[in-house]
This record gives structure tokens, C-alpha cells and sequence, in this order.
């Protein structure tokens, strides 16, 4: 099991693991060794709770396709199995992500002085652009 919060668990034949062969330049060792980790985890199938569940799918994220998938592939160091922690951290911290509600905003005014400080920024970029006209 791995743990995501206090409450929250993900069982690991969840999630699926492909090994491939890592992009860019790097010499022979990128054409011979499968290095690169791509996880793939289904939101969907998943035994998240249905409110991270939610979060997930509605959460504007390029890893997230459009059929409820998370595919996280990590190539940043030279070891599956590091690259395997590493794709596995960011897939907890995008469902840790979710479990945050925002705070709720509660719109204001600006106050009397900040409005002044406004205006008179206003006047002295005003009096600056005038220095600057050409007078015929």
C-alpha cells in the first residue's frame, strides 16, 4: 500500500508500470537501456475516494487525459528505479494536491488612502508623459 495521507491509501496493483527507453541525447547507454518509468494510474478504477476522485477528473492538468488516466513519465536520472520513485512522488503529490480546498475569497474595497496613493501615482505618470510632448 502506498500512503498518500493519514486516511488515504493506493494499493499497488493499481498502478501500471512501463519501462522505456529515454528520449534525447545521452550516448549509447539511451539506445540500449529501458530507463525511463511511465506510470499510469486510473482515476476511475482507482480505490480513491470519490471526492479526490472528483477533484482529479475536474483538475486542469496535462498529466490527466481525457479517459480519467494520470501518466506521469519520469527520465531525469540514468536508474529505473529512481525514476520509478520519482514518477511515484509526483503522482502522490498531484492527489495531495486536490485534498487541499482552496479558501474562499470575500471581495473588498479599497480603502480611502489607497485610493489617494492611486490617483497621485496617476497625476505624477500624467505630469511625466507632459515634460515629454514636443511643443511646437
Amino acid at each position: 500500500m502506498i500512503r498518500v495521507s493519514q486516511r488515504v491509501e493506493i494499493a499497488e496493483h493499481e498502478i501500471e508500470w512501463q519501462f522505456i527507453r529515454s528520449s534525447g541525447a545521452g550516448g549509447q547507454n539511451v539506445n540500449k537501456v529501458a530507463t525511463a518509468a511511465q506510470l499510469i494510474f486510473d482515476i476511475q478504477a482507482s480505490s480513491l475516494p470519490d471526492f479526490y476522485q472528483q477533484r482529479l477528473l475536474n483538475k486542469s492538468d496535462h498529466r490527466i487525459t481525457q479517459s480519467g488516466k494520470v501518466i506521469i513519465k519520469c527520465q531525469e536520472t540514468r536508474s529505473q528505479a529512481r525514476n520509478r520513485e520519482l514518477a511515484l512522488e509526483q503522482l502522490i503529490e498531484l492527489i495531495r494536491s486536490v485534498s487541499l480546498v482552496p479558501k474562499k475569497r470575500i471581495p473588498t474595497r479599497p480603502g480611502r488612502s489607497a485610493k489617494e496613493r492611486r490617483l497621485t501615482s496617476k497625476k505624477q505618470q500624467g505630469q511625466k508623459k507632459a515634460l515629454r510632448k514636443k511643443e511646437f
